[in-house]
């Protein structure tokens, strides 16, 4: 008998498969959760400070333009876009304008910004994803273009015969509008810090600030009434240039006297119905843009010019409230809901030129009142805190019923002078017919 000389067949344990499976399936939970919990210890601590925004899509798809630079970036978030780089050589001359200035250094400027560049990179809502030189040599470029811009524009510096921007091809008028954009900001402490070093010539007694400066060249760029004592105020803080803008429109304490409030709807009929119903129409005398008032049937409504920038101007204003500001804080916001509410056609815009409230360059009327509706677009209010209580008052005097008859009654045939004469010589008629009609009777009644 021979014995057999294979070997025994291995039996396979029939839980392998399944134990395989779950071996993989753990490893693949564990790999996911390192994964995951790699990115949440790669998160950057949220800032504080931040203040500078990109505009949400809700407002920007109504007009891209109105929030992108159309010839210089300023900062990080639009630098390298495609169709500014021409403006990149004149920023390095502007640099090179500021190092050649007593008292600034090249190594000084460098590390005052690296010293604060966690402070700047917080200032932005978004990541910037740039190492650090880069994004240290773009706030140095751009912050010394920023003040050497200023200066220039402010008289302090002589220009230079070949300055591009100030002679020919005179670009400042293309470049203003792009320093009034959300997104094209730089922090103004990082601005103050570089302008400190320099010296600049006392005109006519005192060193100006950036504050200054910047007051002076958007003051009419922007074509807004701005109040430059409200920096006077106690705690007074300005971030960028665009919260400098609508910080000098704010009202002071004295004319903030509602604020905050609940109103019972947000809705509020047009000029033209509030004209049917005998409101009357006035320019307010204040300078502040806000300032709107209604009082014994008569709304009055501060001046409002519209000229090329405005509606860029507003939309950035309102995206910055949108995104920065509390509720009860959004007074360009508030103000231009108010006025959506105001104007749907060109009929209502004829009312507030009519009555010397807007004046504009724009092609016509209608323009105006396509422009006002559209700034309405995609911005959030709230009737639990809207600025504006007037709008009780005015629905209420809207829906008296004797005040619309009043109003149609003095539309209809006390509109002119003519119609006024006719109506009473009608009357006079009237009362004669009856009056002698009446005697007829009486001489009738006695025979």
């Amino acid at each position: 008998m021979g014995g057999s000389n294979e070997a025994p067949h291995d039996i396979e344990n029939p839980c392998t498969p399944l134990l395989t499976s779950m071996s993989k399936e753990l490893h693949g939970l564990l790999s996911l959760s390192a994964s995951i919990s790699q990115e949440l210890d790669d998160l950057l601590p949220l800032s504080n400070s931040c203040c500078i925004y990109r505009v949400p899509e809700e407002l920007r798809r109504v007009n891209e333009k109105a929030y992108t630079p159309q010839v210089v970036s300023i900062g990080p978030l639009h630098h390298g876009r495609e169709g500014l780089e021409d403006m990149e050589e004149h920023k390095k001359r502007y640099l090179q304008y500021f190092l050649d200035r007593p008292g600034v250094s090249l190594e000084v400027c460098v590390k005052k910004i690296k010293d604060k560049e966690a402070e700047l990179r917080g200032c932005y809502a978004h990541t910037i994803g740039l190492c650090s030189d880069e994004f240290v040599r773009i706030i140095l470029v751009d912050a010394a273009f920023i003040i050497e811009l200023l200066l220039r524009d402010g008289g302090h510096t002589v220009w230079h015969r070949n300055d591009r921007i100030f002679n020919k091809p005179w670009l400042i008028k293309f470049i203003v509008p792009d320093m009034l954009l959300l997104e094209n900001q730089l922090p103004f402490f990082i601005l103050e810090d570089l302008f400190a070093t320099a010296e600049v010539a006392e005109v006519p007694d005192t060193k100006p600030s950036v504050l200054d400066l910047f007051y002076e060249f958007c003051k009419e760029s922007t074509n807004f009434y701005m109040e430059k004592g409200n920096w006077e105020r106690p705690n007074f803080k300005v971030e960028h240039f665009v919260d400098l803008v609508r910080t000098l429109h704010l009202p002071t304490p004295e004319e903030n006297l509602k604020n905050g409030e609940s109103v019972e709807t947000l809705a509020v009929p047009s000029l033209t119905k509030l004209r049917q119903a005998g409101v009357k129409f006035k320019a307010r005398s204040g300078k502040n843009l806000f300032d709107i008032c209604f009082k014994d049937g008569i709304l009055e409504i501060p001046k409002l010019n519209i000229y090329d920038n405005t509606e860029l101007v507003l939309r950035n204003l309102i995206a910055f409230e949108q995104c920065h500001c509390t509720r009860n804080a959004y007074y360009f916001s508030d103000y231009i809901i108010l006025m959506d509410y105001f104007v749907n056609t060109p009929n209502d815009v004829e009312l507030l030129v009519k009555n010397g409230i807007v004046q504009h360059l724009l092609g016509d009327n209608n323009e105006v009142s396509t422009l006002i509706n559209s700034l309405g677009k995609g911005v959030f209010v709230s009737r639990y805190d809207f600025y504006y209580a007037l709008m009780k008052d005015l629905n209420k005097y809207y829906e008296k019923p004797g005040n619309k008859w009043k109003a149609d009654l003095k539309q209809k045939y006390f509109n002119s002078p003519w119609t006024t004469i006719s109506v009473i010589a009608a009357t006079f008629i009237i009362i004669l017919t009856l009056i002698q009609t009446v005697c007829s009777f009486s001489q009738c009644a006695q025979r």
